[in-house]
């Protein structure tokens, strides 16, 4: 934990993504970021100079094995209320509209769901699992397949919904969120998405992980030219 509470403190300190009384909501979907951002979360409370307050929301997308029950018992574990709604983003994107590449569209409705949790019991800010290597697929994805140069912010404002999104684990590796997860024999919501492992962001994953083999620096390399290159992340 200590681990991954220095990596998070860096980035919430470097972007100033918490300030005095905020609400954050914390999306937890039960894997092992989202857990693992939930308890960091919870142990940041106790000394961060700056106080704030924490719920976890949930979305339902309609897949069989989404585990509620499983979710509460994270949540009754460390005593973090959970809000969880119903969506029936699996019938329109797998049912309905079939779409050969769903992430993006399924990701847009799962954050329509949440920001209306967030509004409705008076969040101010949105706190996303997405870790260091996520940034770092997602840079891969929009440079080749879209040519575009780009990756999501460590924190971003939302006009429409006056609420901010936070990504507090963007400086956390993901080998130390599955070592922390290990060491603690903390159990993970099975993968409920039928495209998990064969979709474009898997791909990138590998390819990362290939290249690592004759570049051991690239991960490191890639981040730095994020950190230095793109204009989001000088801003914040």
């Amino acid at each position: 934990m200590q681990r991954i509470l220095s990596h998070m403190r860096k980035a919430i300190e470097e972007y100033h993504m918490i300030e005095e009384g905020d609400k954050i909501a914390i999306c937890l979907s039960g894997g092992k970021d989202s857990i693992s951002m939930l308890k960091a979360f919870k142990n940041l409370q106790i000394f961060y100079p700056k106080k704030f307050d924490i719920i976890a929301v949930s979305v339902n997308p309609g897949f069989e094995f989404f585990d509620i029950d499983f979710l509460k018992k994270i949540c009754d574990e460390v005593d973090v209320p959970l809000f969880v709604e119903n969506s029936n983003a699996k019938e329109i994107v797998f049912d309905i509209r079939k779409e050969k590449n769903p992430c993006s569209l399924c990701a847009n409705l799962r954050r329509g769901v949440i920001n209306s949790i967030a509004i409705r019991e008076g969040c101010n800010k949105i706190a996303l699992g997405h870790n260091q290597d996520d940034v770092l697929e997602t840079f891969l994805l929009n440079l080749l397949y879209t040519g575009n140069i780009g990756t999501f912010s460590p924190k971003s404002y939302m006009d429409r919904s006056k609420i901010t999104l936070i990504r507090p684990l963007v400086y956390t590796p993901e080998k130390e969120i599955k070592r922390f997860v290990r060491k603690n024999h903390i159990d993970v919501m099975p993968k409920v998405c039928p495209m998990d492992g064969t979709s474009k962001r898997e791909d990138m994953k590998n390819l990362i992980y290939t290249l690592s083999k004759n570049i051991p620096m690239i991960r490191a390399n890639l981040f730095g030219a994020i950190q230095r290159n793109l204009d989001d992340w000088k801003i914040q």
